[in-house]
């Protein structure tokens, strides 16, 4: 029985090691949503992505023309229609379905110089302070959009705007980590 009990400490120990191990590879994005902005930045190498949270959709068939600045001039070319999915009066996820294209296309963009990228833990912070606080389904958008656009892991923060070295560390001071 003892040789058991060893056997699976060690196994934990290995699995823990391989994990911490690894880690330094997972790439951690930390990106924050706005109605006039969003901003996907890649905190252990700088890369960052920070534009107008729009997508210009086609029409017939639908499919992504552009997104961020130069989602205006691609509608405007190819007959397309503009989309804000965070721009509603009572809820900043209005579109789930084009939020998630969108938050796909500004992490693509963020990897754009890499040719493998590790699905990459994201730090999702929501800015604005609605009325109330997030609802739950809003909290739950949020975090399937993040895992959509390849996600391993997802944590929700609200609060102030965070430091690349607190996202790093995990240090969330003088708010809230809603969801992981």
């Amino acid at each position: 029985m003892k040789s058991f009990r060893k056997v699976r400490t060690l196994r934990a120990f290995i699995s823990s090691a391989r994990r911490s191990m690894f880690r330094s590879f997972v790439p951690l994005l930390y990106i924050r949503i706005s109605p006039e902005r969003l901003a996907v930045t890649n905190v252990k190498n700088g890369e960052s992505v920070s534009e107008l949270p729009e997508l210009a959709i086609g029409k017939e068939p639908l499919r992504v023309l552009g997104a961020g600045t130069e989602a205006r001039s691609a509608a405007a070319q190819n007959g397309g229609f503009i989309v804000n999915p965070f721009a509603h009066p009572r809820s900043l996820v209005s579109d789930f379905t084009v939020a998630e294209q969108l938050l796909k296309v500004f992490v693509r963009r963020v990897f754009a110089k890499s040719w493998f990228v590790p699905s990459p833990l994201i730090v999702m912070h929501p800015l604005g302070d609605p009325e109330g606080g997030y609802t739950q389904v809003e909290l739950r958008a949020f975090r399937e959009m993040a895992l959509g656009a390849g996600a391993s892991q997802v944590v929700i923060w609200v609060g102030r705007e965070l430091t690349h070295q607190e996202v790093i560390d995990g240090n969330f001071p003088d708010g809230q980590v809603i969801a992981e």
